[in-house]
């Protein structure tokens, strides 16, 4: 009998497409014109801006208001009212865009220095810590940075993800620089 590690079939099981490491990409159609279809499907007049960010559970739409406001209170109330208005038309767009890209769609608007995520995902993550690793989480715990291991690792990515997101950013654009070869080359 030959026994292997079945690091060997790795590349056929994921599919054309898939990063290694990253099994959830298989089914996940894609997602890379989203931006132009938001911007296509949104109406006229909603927003001055439209920033869209993809990942393999959501796609976060924010958009920028057109009009400004004198104070905070009015900042909030403008919020307010805008996502109450559209409230029926963004959960119309938010399902035709889950059915075309298999994300969630979570909505959030930019008014003057003012942003508001109106709904968003929380995906679990599962992780093997070492105790060096369990020591920093729980490090944070006792000094009530966090309340749980999970609230502190969730602070720790943050912080990193704050302090190298030129180097992150650079990594995203190598990666679909390697997604674009990749679909231009022969089907295996």
């Amino acid at each position: 009998m030959n026994w292997t590690s079945g690091h060997e079939d790795e590349g056929r099981r994921r599919g054309r497409g898939a990063r290694p490491g990253g099994w959830q990409n298989v089914d996940l159609p894609p997602a890379d014109d989203a931006r132009s279809w938001f911007e296509g499907r949104l109406p006229d007049g909603w927003f001055s801006a439209v920033e869209v960010t993809v990942d393999r559970e959501e796609i976060t739409v924010v958009g920028t208001l057109a009009d400004e406001t004198a104070d905070e209170a009015a900042t909030q109330g403008r919020i307010s009212r805008f996502r109450e208005e559209t409230r029926d038309a963004r959960m119309t767009i938010a399902d035709e865009a889950q059915a075309r890209y298999g994300r969630k769609v979570s909505w959030g608007v930019r008014l003057g220095g003012t942003a508001a995520l109106f709904t968003n995902v929380s995906v679990p993550v599962m992780t093997r810590l070492r105790q060096p690793e369990r020591r920093v989480l729980d490090t944070l715990v006792d000094a009530g940075v966090a309340r749980s291991r999970s609230e502190a690792l969730s602070w720790a990515v943050k912080l990193v993800g704050e302090h190298t997101e030129s180097w992150l950013s650079g990594l995203r654009t190598a990666m679909e620089e390697v997604d674009k070869l990749r679909s231009q080359g022969p089907e295996l």
